[in-house]
């Protein structure tokens, strides 16, 4: 019987599961999108979002129980200093899953799991980045003439007075 087990199994030992949710963790931390099954990231979401919200306070303890989680310096790095910042006045909800459709080799239902606060299409108060400005540049003989001729009436007015 299975009275009181609330999660999804997935198929799975419990050490492959722990592993494998970890690394789907690290993943989306580093790419801020995942593709995977619909089970999967629903799983992903119970995860991640506790060690996000663990992450909005930073210390050295926070640090460590998130570490014992991930077992990945870069992925404890990034999400305490980068995500963090931007997920600092959300009370919760840090992720987003939309679905994709069926596989075509199984049929298993797909999904995107991604962080919302990353998402610039999604999220219109997101800071768009700064436009790039190109400047044309003129004629290689008309840039050259140009301060020639100007430089030569300044002259000539200066040496009239």
């Amino acid at each position: 019987m299975r009275h009181g087990k609330k999660f999804n199994h997935l198929s799975r030992k419990s050490a492959h599961r722990k592993a494998m949710l970890s690394n789907m963790a690290i993943s989306l931390i580093e790419h801020k999108r995942i593709n995977t099954t619909l089970a999967k990231a629903k799983e992903l979401r119970k995860f991640i979002e506790p060690l996000m919200t663990r992450s909005k306070e930073d210390n050295g303890h926070n640090r460590q129980v998130v570490f014992s989680y991930l077992q990945n310096k870069g992925a404890v790095t990034e999400l305490f200093n980068n995500i963090a910042d931007k997920i600092a006045d959300r009370p919760g909800g840090y992720t987003r899953i939309i679905k994709l459709g069926n596989r075509l080799g199984d049929n298993a239902e797909m999904a995107m799991i991604e962080l919302v606060d990353f998402n610039e299409i999604y999220n219109p108060k997101a800071e768009k980045p700064a436009k790039k400005t190109r400047r044309r540049r003129k004629k290689s003989s008309d840039a050259s003439e140009a301060p020639a001729a100007e430089g030569n009436t300044e002259n000539t007015e200066e040496s009239a007075e």
